[in-house]
């Protein structure tokens, strides 16, 4: 089974990094931003890896399998496909932040424009939203 912690927080630095506009550190931001990145890019190589060699492995040993090894290998194969998923979004957020962070954006809510508590990039990086704008997208998407 493959397991990684797509969530891992990269540490973009202690209070007053993010918050007001000219105190975001640029350079620490963007260097834990890419560095996670890049770790994610790794994972996904990894689990691509894994998810081919799963793949030949259960191409070439069928003979035999009864509906509880089929049900097996499909959820491990639905399992791997997700974590897969799970990277690429993990990704596409980072490459979005360093987006953001390049065109000057970076730590401003996309929904309201007022500053992201730096608590909360902290904790969420690429936090593209404040908590308030973020709970209303939820709760219309429900």
């Amino acid at each position: 089974m493959l397991t990684h912690d797509v969530n891992r927080r990269p540490g973009l630095g202690g209070p007053g990094t993010v918050g007001a506009p000219g105190t975001i550190d640029s350079d620490r931001i963007r260097t834990a931003l890419t560095s996670r990145y890049q770790e994610l890019t790794a994972e996904y190589e990894q689990a691509m890896t894994q998810s081919q060699v799963l793949r030949l492995v259960e191409g070439g040993d069928t003979a035999g399998d009864d509906q509880a090894d089929s049900g097996t290998k499909t959820a491990e194969r639905d399992a791997a496909q997700s974590l897969i998923r799970t990277i690429l979004e993990r990704r596409t957020q980072f490459e979005h932040a360093l987006a953001r962070l390049a065109a000057g954006d970076y730590g401003r809510c996309e929904g309201c424009a007022v500053a992201i508590p730096v608590e909360r990039l902290e904790i969420y990086p690429s936090a593209t939203t404040c908590v308030t704008c973020k709970q209303s997208r939820e709760r219309r998407a429900a």
